[in-house]
């Protein structure tokens, strides 16, 4: 700590915020916090129903469930802060505060990103090697798969974070945000960033951006195999590779935009972080529910089982 501080004389960040109107600083509030509670309740609820339900224990849920784990994970990061600060004339955020708000939207970002992965394997085995499909998603494939994702979000976060914190900060300290956006911070740093920007790009943009092009092959061959086989279960399995492409291209498609180029200034950055780290948990959830008619099912019998005991204690 006290070395850090020798090397920077920066305590706090400001942001600049999504806005300077103090009116529409309330209405944002009263929108963000409601989509935080529709995040919370509804990622919840999709962990819950696949715990507890039977129906829902195979492995295209358990992956659902970690999914929602993640999303719920990543929009707590930064959001209730965010949401706070609106009611805040003075956005500030602490040195660490900034510096653990960064580690923990990389590593549930990373994670998540290397289970989406990991759910493309699964719908690719249950549509082209369905005889096999029980043998290569045994439980034990399904808990490497998962402890996998968690190890490839910390390296992703670690491998930034530890050339971040050691940077020194001595003047400017204000970031033309709402939340503490690991390129916006290494802009700041009074020395020469140049190798640590090339390893964000590298790190978070280049590899987002081929697992994005490598996932969207994958779901082609899926297709075209769904295609070849007309029945009421690749009917189904369309319905279901729909939803996963849907989020896939969700969670992608910004966060290659955002850090295959985070050092140019673009208008729509503020939109684009909006989107990843708010609209996206609350979108997965709802994608997967909507498209999903054992997921509705399973969640209907978890709601009408409360009520019931509420009534009949």
């Amino acid at each position: 700590m006290d070395i850090l501080n020798n090397i920077s004389s920066v305590s706090e960040f400001i942001f600049v915020g999504l806005t300077s109107s103090q009116e529409t600083q309330v209405s944002f509030f009263a929108i963000f916090f409601l989509v935080y509670v529709a995040i919370i309740v509804g990622n919840l609820l999709i962990v819950i129903s696949v715990i507890v339900d039977n129906h829902l224990h195979s492995p295209m849920y358990f992956f659902l469930a970690n999914l929602s784990f993640f999303d719920l994970c990543l929009s707590s990061a930064a959001t209730p802060k965010v949401i706070s600060d609106f009611l805040r004339k003075h956005k500030t955020i602490s040195w660490w505060g900034c510096m653990t708000q960064m580690f923990f939207m990389h590593f549930f970002g990373g994670g998540e990103m290397a289970l989406l992965i990991a759910m493309a394997i699964d719908r690719y085995v249950a549509i082209c090697k369905p005889l096999h499909y029980k043998t290569i998603m045994s439980p034990r494939v399904l808990t490497g798969f998962l402890l996998l994702s968690w190890v490839i979000g910390l390296i992703h976060t670690t491998s930034q974070m530890v050339f971040t914190v050691g940077l020194p900060f001595c003047g400017p300290n204000v970031l033309d945000s709402f939340f503490c956006d690991l390129p916006l911070v290494i802009k700041l740093a009074c020395t020469e960033t140049y190798i640590l920007e090339l390893l964000v790009v590298v790190n978070s943009g280049l590899l987002s951006l081929i697992c994005f092009i490598l996932l969207l092959i994958s779901y082609v061959v899926m297709l075209v195999t769904i295609w070849q086989h007309s029945s009421s279960a690749s009917s189904k399995a369309l319905s279901t590779l729909s939803a996963h492409i849907t989020v896939v291209t969700l969670s992608f498609g910004p966060a290659t935009f955002i850090y295959a180029f985070p050092f140019n200034s673009y208008s729509v950055d503020k939109f684009l972080s909006v989107f990843y780290s708010i609209i996206t948990p609350l979108l997965n959830p709802l994608i997967y529910t909507l498209r999903n008619q054992e997921m509705k099912a399973a969640i209907k019998r978890l709601s009408n089982q409360h009520i019931g005991s509420w009534l009949n204690p």
